[in-house]
C-alpha cells in the first residue's frame, strides 16, 4: 500500500511517467569524487550530544541546546537508517532520477514544478527564527556526521545534508497528505476528468461527496470525566507503510531548553511529528477536504506561450528544469523539460488542455517552525498559538494534556474562495477574481474542544462526527467552498459506537477498543458481505457455497477465525478498487476468486485468519488479527508464493498516553518491527514483532530514573567511537 499519507508522491511517478517528454543534451559520465569525512568530523565537536539506547534499541538523545539534542537525533536516526534519510533528501533536491532511473524523472520534474528550491531560496533566512534554523542544520550535521565515518554507505554525488535540504522535504511532500497527486494524475488521463463550473453554482452543501478511502490513521481523546479513574488518555495511531520515506521512527529527546518529547518521526523530519512531551500530546489523521483548484486556460490562438485573463493576454513565466536520468551501470543523460507558471500557479499542458493548478501549501516553508513550536509548546494556549502558524496545509489534530483538556481540530490551509462556485469543478482560468489570495483563519477550523461528553476522535471521517451525537459541530455553519468530507469509515462507526455506549472508560477498555477487530454492519465492508450474500447463486454451487460460509462469518477478524480469511479476501479486492480510484470487480467473481484461492493454498475454505495474514520481518514470520478499515488496521496488497498476505502497511508505531489527575505521565509504545529500520544483522530488526503481532505493548522510558536500569548503550557522537552494533 504505497499511497499511505506522504507516499503518495513516490506513487505519483508512474501515473505521469509517459506525459514527461524530454529531449537529450548531452551524455555525463562523470564520477564525483568521495566526501572528505575531515571537516564533518570537526563540525561534530561543537555539539554536546549523548545518546543512549534501551533494550529495545530505542534512542533516548539529551543535548545541552536544542541544536545539540537535533544533532544527535540525525546521526542516531542515520544509524538505523541512513539509506531512506538520503533518498528523501535527494528526491526533495530533484534529484532521484540520476539514482532510479526514468521512472523517478516526473518526481524531479515536480520539485521544479511547485518551485521548492525557490521557495527555500527567498524564504529560509526571513521566514524561519534562528531557533529552528539550528535546529535543523545540527539535524542535518548529525546525519553528516554518520555519512562521513561511513563512506561505503554514501551514495555517489550525494553532497552533505543541509538545513535547506530539511526544509525543502517539507515543502515538497505535506501537500500530498491531503492528495494533491490525485489532483495532477487526472490531468494525465485520455480525457479531461471534471466539467467547467461556468458561474456561481447555487448553495451547494459540501462538494466531496464521493465517500473517502478506507485508510489512514486512528486517534482518540478522552477526558478525566469520561475516564473511569479521571484520568486523561491519548490514542497515537498512525496508518502508515512498514518501511519506506514515511515509515515511523521512534525517539526520546530532552535538552536544557525545554525540548522534551517522546514519538514518532519520519526520515528526513528533526522534530516529533506525533506523541507527547511531558505535559501534552497529539495524534495525527489523514484528512482530504478541498484544498486544491484546478482552473482551465484560454491559450492565445497564434501563440501558445500566452494565456487570457481578465480579457488581456499574459505571457506564462517559464523555466527550464535539468534532470540528470540513469541509464544503465555509469550512464547518465541529462535532459531538459520546459516548467511554466501562470498568475494561479503550476501550469500542465495536456492533450485535452492547459491547466493550473492553485494549491493549499504552495509557497509554504513554516512547516517546521510550526512542529518545532508544537513540540516545546507547556500547555493548551501556546499549542493552539503555535496551530495558528497555519504552516501545514493539512492533517487532523486529536490532542489531550495533564490539564484535562482534549480536543479535535480539523486542520487546513482553506482557500478563502469566492462564494456560489462549484469548486470541485473546473474553474475558468481568464477570470482574476476565482484566484484566491489568502487562507481562512484557524478560528474557521472546524475543532470540537472539551465537548461534554468528554472525548473526541477521528479515524479518517467527516469532521462532523467526532465525538458524542450532541457535541457535533454542525455542517450548516461551515461555507461548502471547504470540501469538507462527509464520509463515515469502519474504524470511524466503530469508535463511535464503543465510545459512545462506555460512560466510564477504563484503561482496559481504552485499549481494547484500539484493537478492536470487528466489521460494523453499517460500514462499507457490511454492505458488500451483504451484496454477496444476495448475489442469485441457484444455478453456480462453487458461489452458493462460498455464500453460505460467508454468511456464517460474525465480521471479526481475530486470527482464530475461520470465517474472517474468505471475508476479507473477498472485500479486499473491492476496498483496494476504492484506494485506486478504480470500479470493483464483480462481486461474484472475487467471491469465488477467494474461495478458490483458500482451497489452492490451504486445501479448505476456512483457514485459521491468521494462517493467511503474516507478519514477516527477517526469521519473523507470525500470525497478525485485523484487517483492512479495522481499528487494529492491517493491510496486504499483493499474495506472497505461499498464498499468504505479508502486511505491508496499517498500525505501524502506536502509543497509548495517559495523564493521572495529579499530572503523572504514563505511556506506552509499540513499533511493528523495530529500531533498526534497516539493519538485518542488529538485534532490533524485528525485536518487538512478536509483541505487535499480539497487540502488546512496551513501557516509554520518559523519566530519567525509569530510563537508567535499561540502558544498553550510550556513547556520544563525534566524541567516542562508534557503538558495535550498527
Amino acid at each position: 500500500m504505497k499511497r499511505f499519507l506522504l507516499a503518495g508522491f513516490f506513487g505519483l511517478m508512474a501515473a505521469l511517467s509517459g506525459a514527461l517528454a524530454i529531449f537529450i543534451i548531452h551524455e555525463d559520465l562523470t564520477i564525483p569524487a568521495p566526501w572528505d569525512p575531515a571537516p564533518f568530523v570537526e563540525i561534530a565537536q561543537h555539539y554536546d550530544t549523548h545518546i543512549r539506547r534501551d533494550e529495545w534499541g530505542v534512542p533516548h538523545i539529551y543535548g545541552v541546546r536544542d541544536a545539540d539534542a537535533a544533532f544527535g537525533l540525525g546521526y542516531a536516526h542515520a544509524e538505523d537508517d541512513y539509506a531512506t534519510i538520503e533518498e528523501v533528501a535527494i528526491a526533495a533536491r530533484g534529484k532521484l532520477a540520476a539514482i532510479k532511473g526514468t521512472d523517478a524523472a516526473v518526481t524531479d520534474y515536480l520539485v521544479h514544478l511547485f518551485r521548492v528550491w525557490e521557495t527555500v531560496e527567498e524564504k529560509y533566512e526571513s521566514h524561519l527564527s534562528p531557533e529552528v534554523r539550528a535546529v535543523m542544520e545540527a539535524y542535518a550535521h548529525g546525519i553528516n556526521l554518520y555519512a562521513a565515518l561511513h563512506p561505503s554507505q554514501v551514495t555517489p554525488g550525494f553532497e552533505p545534508l543541509t538545513g535547506q535540504d530539511v526544509a525543502a522535504g517539507f515543502i515538497f511532500k505535506t501537500p500530498f497528505f491531503y492528495g494533491l497527486d490525485r489532483q495532477l494524475r487526472e490531468l494525465f488521463a485520455d480525457e479531461r476528468q471534471r466539467g467547467l463550473a461556468e458561474g456561481p453554482a447555487g448553495s451547494f452543501f459540501l462538494p466531496l461527496q464521493k465517500p473517502s478511502l478506507p485508510k489512514g490513521s486512528n486517534g482518540v481523546a478522552i477526558a478525566p470525566s469520561r475516564s473511569a479513574d479521571e484520568h486523561t488518555r491519548l490514542l497515537v495511531n498512525s496508518h502508515q507503510p512498514f518501511t519506506g520515506p514515511v515509515a515511523w521512527y521512534e525517539f526520546r529527546l530532552r535538552s536544557e531548553e525545554g525540548w522534551e518529547v517522546a514519538g514518532g518521526t519520519f526520515p528526513g523530519s528533526p522534530f516529533m511529528l506525533h506523541g507527547h512531551n511531558r505535559t501534552l500530546g497529539w495524534a495525527n489523521t489523514v484528512n482530504k477536504p478541498d484544498l486544491a483548484d484546478i482552473y482551465v486556460l484560454t491559450l492565445h490562438p497564434e501563440d501558445e506561450n500566452k494565456y487570457k485573463l481578465d480579457g488581456e493576454w499574459r505571457s506564462f513565466e517559464r523555466q527550464e528544469a535539468e534532470i540528470r536520468v540513469k541509464l544503465f551501470g555509469p550512464f547518465y543523460w541529462t535532459v531538459t523539460r520546459d516548467v511554466l507558471f501562470s498568475e494561479h500557479g503550476p501550469v500542465l499542458k495536456t492533450d485535452h488542455g492547459a491547466y493550473a493548478i492553485r494549491y493549499a501549501g504552495m509557497g509554504e516553508i513554516r512547516q517546521a517552525e510550526q512542529y518545532y513550536r508544537l513540540n516545546k509548546a507547556g500547555d493548551f494556549e501556546a499549542w493552539q498559538e503555535a496551530m495558528r502558524l497555519q504552516a501545514l496545509p493539512s492533517i487532523n489534530y486529536v490532542y489531550a494534556d495533564a490539564d484535562g483538556n482534549i480536543g479535535y481540530f480539523y486542520n487546513g490551509q482553506f482557500p478563502a474562495r469566492m462564494p456560489g462556485w462549484d469548486w470541485q469543478a473546473y474553474l475558468p482560468g481568464d477570470r482574476y477574481d476565482l484566484i484566491w489570495q489568502h487562507y481562512l483563519p484557524f478560528g474557521k477550523v472546524p475543532q470540537l474542544v472539551n465537548p461534554e461528553a468528554g472525548y473526541v476522535f477521528n479515524a479518517n471521517n467527516t469532521p462532523f462526527r467526532a465525538g458524542a451525537a450532541e457535541d457535533n459541530l454542525l455542517p450548516g455553519t461551515f461555507p461548502s467552498f471547504m470540501g469538507i468530507e462527509t464520509q463515515m469509515t469502519n474504524r470511524a462507526l466503530r469508535l463511535e459506537h464503543l465510545l459512545g455506549t462506555d460512560p466510564a472508560i477504563t484503561a482496559e477498555a481504552f485499549r481494547a477498543y484500539k484493537f478492536d477487530l470487528k466489521y460494523s454492519p453499517a460500514s462499507d465492508a457490511g454492505f458488500t458481505r451483504t451484496a454477496f450474500l444476495t448475489l442469485d447463486s441457484e444455478e453456480d454451487p462453487e458461489l452458493q457455497t462460498a455464500q453460505n460460509h460467508l454468511a456464517t462469518w460474525d465480521l471479526s477478524t481475530d486470527k482464530a477465525n475461520r470465517h474472517a480469511a474468505l471475508g476479507v479476501l473477498a472485500l479486499q479486492p473491492v476496498i483496494l478498487a476504492k484506494l485506486d480510484g478504480k470500479e470493483a470487480p464483480p462481486l461474484a467473481e472475487t467471491l469465488k476468486s477467494a474461495a478458490a484461492h483458500l482451497k489452492k493454498h490451504f486445501g479448505r475454505i476456512d483457514p485459521e485468519w491468521g494462517e493467511v495474514m503474516r507478519l514477516r520481518r527477517g526469521e519473523a514470520d507470525l500470525p497478525l488479527d485485523g484487517g483492512p478499515d479495522i481499528l487494529r488496521a492491517i493491510y496486504a496488497r499483493d499474495y506472497e508464493k505461499d498464498g499468504r498476505l505479508a502486511a505491508q502497511a496499517g498500525d505501524t508505531f502506536i502509543m497509548f498516553v495517559d495523564w493521572a489527575p495529579d499530572g503523572t505521565l504514563t505511556s506506552e509504545s509499540i513499533h511493528q518491527f523495530g529500531s533498526a529500520t534497516l539493519h538485518e544483522s542488529s538485534p532490533h530488526y524485528a525485536d518487538q514483532a512478536p509483541l505487535f503481532a499480539e497487540m502488546k505493548m512496551k513501557p516509554v522510558y520518559f523519566e530519567e530514573e525509569q530510563l537508567a536500569p535499561h540502558i544498553k548503550q550510550q556513547y556520544r557522537p563525534g566524541l567516542l567511537p562508534e557503538p558495535a552494533g550498527f
